[in-house]
């Protein structure tokens, strides 16, 4: 039989807010264990001048720094400089390669008057070929589907010619294509091969 005597009551505790750095995503206090400490200390300087000065005050440093040698201070710094110099290169070549990309929509002739429509590249400009796949089907009420091209690469293959329609699509940067720039997209018009000497 269980007893109605109460015990002292517990007060929940109230859960913990957490400030996350919209730069490198960590929170604020792990800042320094990413790649880009010098912006995320400009963005939370920024944002809150109050948590700025609890990590990154001068008195907040020297406490940390105050354990290490002058030796193991500079190879810190030096250490960070070039993890962020790494990074910054980093995501400066993927910019480049990214506006090199091109995007290529191609209308392939199956038979006579049948055509599909393949659309490589999209992948580059960080589109989700499964959801646009999903996507161009519900637009065009016909099948769409990501499969593997020759080339080993991922493509989008969707049913009937609907080329224009999507290079329409990407210009007005519809949905999910709002990332991809029109000046990247190549049309390709492909025909089938006659078989047979006729």
């Amino acid at each position: 039989m269980a007893s109605n005597e109460e015990g002292p009551s517990v007060e929940p505790t109230a859960p913990v807010q957490v400030m996350y750095c919209q730069v490198c995503s960590f929170p604020v206090e792990y800042c320094e264990f990413g790649s880009s400490l010098t912006r995320c200390k400009e963005w939370l300087q920024k944002t809150d001048q109050q948590l700025f000065d609890k990590y990154y005050s001068e008195e907040a440093l020297q406490a940390k720094i105050g354990t290490l040698s002058l030796e193991a201070q500079e190879k810190l710094e030096k250490d960070t400089a070039k993890k962020e110099a790494k990074a910054e290169a980093k995501a400066e070549t993927a910019l480049k390669k990214k506006m090199a990309s091109q995007v290529t929509i191609k209308r392939i002739e199956r038979n006579k008057r049948k055509h599909v429509t393949s659309i490589h590249g999209l992948e580059n400009f960080d589109v989700d070929l499964k959801k646009a796949a999903k996507f161009f089907a519900q637009k065009f009420a016909t099948g769409a589907s990501v499969t593997k091209n020759p080339q080993g690469l991922d493509e989008i293959v969707v049913q009937g010619d609907v080329s224009g329609e999507i290079v329409e699509m990407i210009e007005d940067g519809v949905g999910l294509l709002k990332n991809v720039p029109k000046d990247n997209i190549v049309e390709v018009e492909e025909k089938s091969k006659k078989k047979g000497g006729d």
